[in-house]
């Protein structure tokens, strides 16, 4: 252990072009509320959570869209409680025209119990949702490198 101590995740802030248009994404379609809300002049922000708990921060600062060539943010991933839900949020994506990386459920790698759908918010942002187990049986797009690395 280090001098600073355990770190863990306390929330992921996310730069937007719009922010309405994400609000609906991240709440409606993936289930997030919003805990508060706020500007500072043009710019507007938003802080996301569930269960009272801040989960994510969007900031409508960007004027262009998410670009995976740059330094920063590769993807971001939520864990969620079954398959089902996975295939329930999947379900959700495809009603709302979400743009996926992969098609269904593939696994983590080859062989792998944990796994998920891969897909991109309005923006561009890649994001993941998975479980750890139950996804057994579900193919891996690559044979080589984990799923979640070249999407």
């Amino acid at each position: 252990m280090t001098a600073i101590g355990t770190l863990a995740t306390h929330h992921v802030g996310l730069s937007v072009t719009d922010l309405d248009r994400s609000l609906a994404f991240y709440g409606d379609v993936l289930g997030f509320d919003t805990l508060g809300e706020g500007a500072e002049g043009d710019s507007r922000f938003a802080f996301l959570g569930q269960n009272g708990r801040l989960v994510l921060t969007l900031w409508q600062q960007a004027d262009e869209a998410y670009a995976p060539g740059r330094a920063g943010l590769h993807h971001l991933a939520f864990e969620a409680e079954s398959l089902d839900h996975v295939r329930a949020a999947e379900a959700a994506l495809t009603a709302r025209g979400a743009a996926f990386a992969y098609e269904g459920v593939v696994a983590h790698r080859e062989g792998a119990a944990s796994g998920g759908i891969f897909f991109h918010d309005p923006d561009g942002t890649r994001l993941e949702i998975s479980v750890p187990k139950g996804a057994e049986g579900a193919e891996a797009p690559s044979e080589t490198a984990p799923t979640c690395g070249f999407f």
